[in-house]
């Protein structure tokens, strides 16, 4: 596989973490850093990440391949302008939503050389101390509307993902937009709303928190993302997450009204319902 020089647009945790990948495996033949953090460029640096920061302008000229790896917000903003700029560039989108991103890109006469994907991993960290070896690793990747990429752009980006250990899936932007409000958007959100109501009642009981378990731990991690990246994943897919939302909601009401009516025979129902997702997640 043609080594390439790739320049790596957000080199916070996920940037950061395939450029790791992308330097062990020996895919790079020269890594840029394009950062609008000053801090995230000089981190980048010191921790070998990348060999060289570049502005945008100077990373679209001097590269091969551009993966975006920044809030979905600022993908839709800077992919026209960044689309006008390249030549034969395979640009790489690593976002969590997709409808948006797409329609904003069929309108460009270079829609091509864009290669839609969604690795499907992530930590509540970020910033590129966060930047984690292996961590594509046996995990999925989501292609979205493959059909509308060049053939040499869709090519290399598959090997690409298969050299760092991910297995591929293809999916249209819609259906990715509305599977991943119910397997990731709702998790994060039912982590940020149980800590808000953590944080509430810990003004009333301090040690709520001595108390806490490996259980809560586990259920509050994402609680710790960054609002940065969340807030634009939210607005983008809008409509799916109040989907999904409204039937958490109603989920909720079914466990609280158990409780109210002291009706522990459904109770025992909806959690025996709920372990079967063993089937799911093993």
């Amino acid at each position: 596989m043609e080594r390439k020089r790739i320049a790596i647009v957000g080199v916070g945790l996920i940037g950061g973490s395939l450029a790791l990948q992308l330097n062990e495996k020996g895919l790079a033949s020269k890594l840029i850093g394009v950062d609008i953090n000053e801090e995230h460029r000089k981190k980048a640096l010191e921790l070998e990440l990348v060999d060289e920061v570049m502005n945008l302008d100077e990373a679209i000229k001097n590269s091969d391949v551009i993966v975006l790896a920044i809030p979905v917000d600022s993908v839709v903003k800077i992919l026209p302008a960044i689309l006008d700029k390249i030549d034969k560039q395979i640009v790489i989108d690593l976002g969590s939503t997709k409808a948006e991103l797409i329609s904003i890109a069929n309108k460009h006469p270079k829609r091509g050389r864009l290669v839609a994907t969604h690795p499907m991993w992530g930590t509540e960290y970020s910033g590129p101390q966060a930047a984690v070896h292996d961590a594509f690793e046996n995990k999925a990747v989501i292609i979205c509307n493959a059909n509308e990429s060049d053939e040499d752009a869709l090519e290399w980006t598959k090997n690409m993902y298969k050299r760092i250990g991910m297995h591929l899936l293809e999916m249209e932007a819609v259906a990715h937009d509305l599977h991943v409000a119910y397997v990731s958007h709702i998790s994060h959100i039912t982590s940020f709303a149980l800590a808000n109501t953590v944080l509430e009642k810990e003004k009333e009981e301090n040690a709520i928190f001595e108390l806490a378990s490996a259980g809560f731990e586990s259920t509050v991690r994402l609680a710790k993302s960054n609002p940065s990246m969340w807030v634009p994943i939210f607005m983008q897919n809008r409509e799916n997450v109040l989907d999904v939302l409204n039937e958490h909601i109603s989920q909720l009401r079914k466990f609280k009204s158990c409780l109210e009516k002291e009706n522990y025979e459904y109770l025992q129902e909806l959690i025996e319902n709920a372990n079967k997702i063993r089937r799911i997640i093993k």
